[in-house]
């Protein structure tokens, strides 16, 4: 009861000044596609290829999956994964987006968007991420949110076929939320200039 209410209340449409989240359709995939062809992309994600991504993102029941838009076109995507309401909450994870929307504000916004959604509207208590120990890009992004280093899990997930990983994972609680929401609003704010 308590998870289908959650997945009720999660916003078709999110929207900011440099991103807007789309609840993910088939009317995203192609520019999704094409935003996803650099290999780059998928150094450390659980798939290695924007083909598998599609598949994997379109039918996997415990996730919400958002299409990037800038300017309208499709530049990337990121979720909302790890539902647990019974604890009030959720990850945000399996985010990616064309080198061209690198350093652009897109994920800090995208963050902030998702972020201020899971705890003003969802009630969460909780935001939980996760990255590949070795993707220090990632880390030092969260960092810079900033989440709170929680720990390495050690052989934590096997990706991309049969590769193990370790998992750093990363939190950010309903105490630090206005912290973290200023941050994130003086750094959209810094991109916008």
């Amino acid at each position: 009861m308590l998870l289908d209410a959650m997945w009720e209340r999660i916003a078709e449409r999110l929207s900011g000044q440099v991103v807007s989240l789309e609840r993910l359709g088939p009317a995203h995939v192609e520019g999704l596609r094409l935003a996803g062809a650099d290999p780059a992309i998928w150094r450390w994600m659980v798939v290695d290829n924007v083909e598998d991504w599609v598949e994997y993102s379109l039918v996997e029941p415990d996730r919400v999956a958002y299409a990037t838009l800038v300017d309208g076109v499709p530049l990337g995507s990121t979720s909302y994964l790890a539902l647990a309401p019974e604890h009030r909450r959720l990850e945000i994870g399996a985010t990616w987006l064309a080198p061209s929307a690198w350093r652009t504000g897109a994920n800090v916004e995208a963050k902030l968007l998702m972020l201020r959604h899971a705890f003003e509207d969802l009630g969460c208590l909780r935001v939980e991420f996760k990255t590949d120990a070795l993707n220090e890009r990632t880390r030092r992004s969260l960092e810079a949110l900033p989440a709170q280093f929680e720990g390495v899990h050690r052989r934590h997930m096997l990706v991309r076929g049969a590769e193990r990983r370790d998992s750093a994972w990363y939190s950010v609680i309903a105490d630090e939320w206005p912290q973290v929401q200023a941050n994130l609003e003086r750094r959209v704010r810094a991109h916008r200039r």
